[in-house]
């Protein structure tokens, strides 16, 4: 009886509506018996796909919020799972040896008393329901109860149950920064000296580093981090079923794009400046963009717990969203989190590296990698006592200090903690024990309180600045962590509100110099514009709001466009591109053809120009093309002077060419959206058929902005789609919740023959949002399928 019951969700759901009820309107109801839920419980999904959970217990809430994950993205949590465990090879074959065993190095291999107390009393027990609730759906699936999604059709595999361990032991899925930059300063220091890195990083605050004593920066090879992009890559396949071959540098190049990236816009408005005497708060986390959707948008709700947002599907738990009485966002505080060590090998035995005047052994890990088709693959993982070794050459050894080794720095799992928080003093509490990836965590109240705290953990390197490996002798040691009263905050501040988009925000005063939290931020256009448009409004409403996170405006784009002002060129290229840009107001819309032309120039052509012009030869294919905003303050700078004018034009009327062969010759035709399209491909469409390909590929839309607007769409640069932007957007009236609006990319579900796969990508391209339903008049009123659960056995 219990197998028919479960059968039915493969089924048509049947439809239940009152006579003369809009159709669109009906909410289709199925019954079904769940294993392993202890009380009856309700899910309804909502007109957005949406899931509004319902359950008698806070466990119950967990449960289902697996049961359901699984239910939408069980090929995409289960890949997680996988990758992060260094399990692909099982289930994919030998082609994934190597990925999984460098994924293995990342691990968290500590006491899991130590790591599940690090987060707070409530996390192992929701991590536990939650495991149960994705283990009951994939025992149905891999009994035949419940369909089995295409994914794992064309891949001949099958989806694995969970431990709740797995939730939390698998940390390569975190943004740490700055380990590929460390190696790209040290071989800079090696061609040409640290000058000659000053177009490839700005750092900040003001800082001026040096080589640590001891290093050899020469000795730092190029393929260093293979091993650190292998472990933490997305999967990948082709038509033969096996990941697709980089170059080294190749992939640290790819790795440093998506570092520069992925970033966010947050802002709390209070009460005193928004147009209802409600605060607001707004969030649009910029991550890789594709298919399924890295965010997952459900709303929980038990007796002590209500609370709705965006999470990562495969963790318990709301990372940015709302209960009752607060909300909160989040984006990246770059904290340096990680070091490179280099070690000095005994001749005699290169399993051991020189400390402290002496030998000491690496630690030798055997593990064996089941293999699809195999026997399973024998393999040894070294570590020393800062952390895995990444590479050994017989001589000297690397390897990587990180926070992924702490208790408590699983990525995002904190917020298991602060979902239920109640109030400023209690947010705080549960942000103290932040561990990673470091963050910018902005709250506000319906007591009217807002504030900003910067949290993550944050060593303490009292002799250096963690801009370039250091020796691993035991000169070179973290003395801890700085605590959360040591880091920046603000309550309720004067200028009521606070913004921040990953820029270089510790306050005036802070003592840098004592406390080097870090000095690769992200570049300050975004928001420069972002502060320029709030603090221009006394009045800010939603609507407002909603319009800021999809403002195309490039500060950037105004600075550069000053340094062609009185620019001229007998050049009938560079004359066009002039015009163009100074007739510009530098916003980045589909239909502008300034806007194309500013980024291919600002992109592939000025940066590659410049540093030519000013970098040694023997750095040129470290730096490559360099840091935007690093090159902009130098052309802004009198040091400029001598190349800055030949650089602008000849850039200039190289990108012009260049966009031409792509959009033609009439510059009247050209637009943004012409070149930047949004068109996702999931990576398991590579095995598919045409037809099935087509169906589980999303796009393409055109969409506006670029990386420095607020409106953040970073780029592909070889085809201009984009890579990079907001996973999902949400702006929060504080205190009238159903106010609340959203959007995700492109669909909750991960489902391609589901209605939900795509149909919020047209709104997320064109700036749209939908109601966030959260009191139950509203959740009912948006239900379109509910599902009526009871325990089964």
């Amino acid at each position: 009886m219990r197998g028919a019951v479960l059968a039915g969700l493969a089924l048509a759901l049947a439809f239940v509506s009152t006579a003369g009820a809009d159709p669109s309107s009906a909410v289709r109801r199925e019954q079904l018996a769940v294993a392993g839920l202890q009380a009856p419980a309700k899910i309804l999904v909502d007109q957005w796909g949406v899931a509004h959970i319902e359950a008698a217990s806070d466990r119950d809430a967990f449960f289902l919020q697996g049961w359901n994950a699984a239910r939408d993205r069980l090929w995409q949590i289960d890949l997680w799972r996988k990758r992060g465990l260094g399990l692909l090879s099982a289930s994919f074959g030998t082609a994934y040896v190597a990925q999984d065993r460098a994924a293995r190095l990342f691990l968290y291999r500590g006491d899991m008393d130590a790591e599940w107390a690090a987060y707070g009393p409530k996390a192992k027990a929701r991590a536990e329901a939650f495991v149960a609730g994705v283990n009951a759906y994939v025992s149905e699936v891999r009994a035949g109860r419940l369909p089995l999604p295409v994914e794992f059709r064309l891949t001949a595999s099958q989806p694995d149950l969970w431990k709740p361990e797995d939730v939390v032991r698998i940390r390569s899925h975190a943004l740490t920064r700055n380990v590929d930059s460390e190696v790209a300063r040290a071989r800079v220091a090696c061609a040409a000296g640290l000058a000659a890195d000053a177009l490839r990083r700005k750092l900040e605050p003001a800082w001026t580093t040096k080589v640590p004593a001891g290093l050899d920066p020469c000795v730092i090879p190029a393929d260093v981090l293979n091993d650190y992009v292998l472990g933490t890559r997305d999967v990948e396949f082709h038509a033969a079923g096996r990941p697709v071959a980089e170059t080294p540098g190749a992939q640290l190049a790819a790795m440093e794009d998506r570092a520069a990236a992925e970033g966010s816009n947050n802002w709390v408005i209070s009460a005193a400046r928004t147009a209802t005497g409600r605060p607001i708060l707004a969030n649009d986390p910029h991550r890789s963009l594709g298919v399924p959707s890295l965010r997952y948008l459900v709303h929980l709700k038990a007796p002590g717990l209500d609370v709705i947002g965006a999470g990562e599907p495969a963790l318990p738990g709301v990372s940015v969203g709302h209960n009752e009485a607060i909300a909160f966002g989040l984006t990246i505080f770059a904290i340096d989190q990680e070091d490179l060590y280099v070690y000095d090998l005994n001749p005699a035995n290169p399993r051991q590296y020189r400390y402290q005047g002496g030998w000491a052994d690496m630690a030798i890990v055997h593990e064996q990698i089941p293999v699809k088709g195999e026997a399973p693959h024998d393999v040894e993982l070294d570590f020393t006592r800062h952390g895995p070794v990444l590479k050994s050459d017989g001589k000297h050894a690397f390897a990587i200090r990180t926070v992924w080794a702490e208790p408590g720095t699983s990525a995002y799992f904190g917020s298991i903690e602060y979902d239920d928080a109640a109030d400023w003093p209690s947010f705080y509490a549960d942000m103290s024990q932040w561990g990673a990836p470091s963050e910018n965590m902005i709250f506000a109240s319906t007591a009217g309180d807002i504030g900003w705290i910067a949290a993550g953990r944050a060593p303490i390197r009292p002799n250096w600045d963690g801009l370039m490996p250091v020796p691993g002798d035991g000169r070179y040691e973290w003395e801890g962590f700085l605590t959360a009263d040591q880091l920046p905050s603000t309550h309720n501040p004067p200028e009521g509100w606070f913004a921040s988009a990953n820029e270089m925000n510790l306050p005036a005063g802070y003592p840098v110099a004592e406390r080097k939290v870090g000095f690769e931020w992200s570049d300050p256009t975004r928001i420069r514009r972002i502060k320029q448009v709030l603090a221009g409004n006394p009045h800010v409403s939603l609507a407002d709001s909603m319009a800021l996170q999809m403002d195309p405006t490039s500060t950037e784009a105004c600075r550069l466009k000053a340094l062609l002002a009185a620019l001229t060129s007998a050049d009938p290229d560079a004359s066009l591109g002039l015009s163009l840009i100074k007739g510009w107001d530098c916003r980045e819309s589909v239909d502008s053809a300034a806007a194309a032309l500013y980024e291919d120039w600002s992109v592939l052509h000025l940066g590659k120009t410049l540093v030519a012009a000013v970098t040694p030869t023997a750095a040129l294919a470290i730096v490559g093309d360099g840091s935007l905003d690093a090159e902009v303050t130098f052309l802004e700078s009198p040091a400029a002077a001598p190349v800055r004018d030949k650089a602008l034009l000849e850039s200039l009327a190289e990108a012009v060419r260049d966009v031409r062969a792509k959009l033609g010759p009439d510059a009247s035709g050209w637009t943004w959206g012409g070149l930047h399209k949004a068109h996702f491909v999931p990576a398991a469409a590579a095995l598919a058929d045409p037809s099935l390909a087509a169906q589980m590929t999303v796009g393409p839309l055109e969409v506006r902005g670029g990386a420095s607007t607020p409106a953040a769409s970073t780029w592909n640069k070889r085809d201009f789609s984009a890579i990079s932007g907001a996973s999902v957007r949400l702006n929060m009236d504080v205190g009238d919740w159903d106010k609340s609006v959203a959007v995700n990319t492109p669909g909750q579900s991960g489902d391609p023959f589901s209605a939900h796969y795509r149909d919020l990508f047209p709104l997320w391209a064109a700036g749209d949002y939908f109601p966030l339903a959260f009191s139950d008049a509203a959740v009912e009123a948006a239900a379109r399928d509910e599902f009526d659960l009871s325990p089964g056995s």
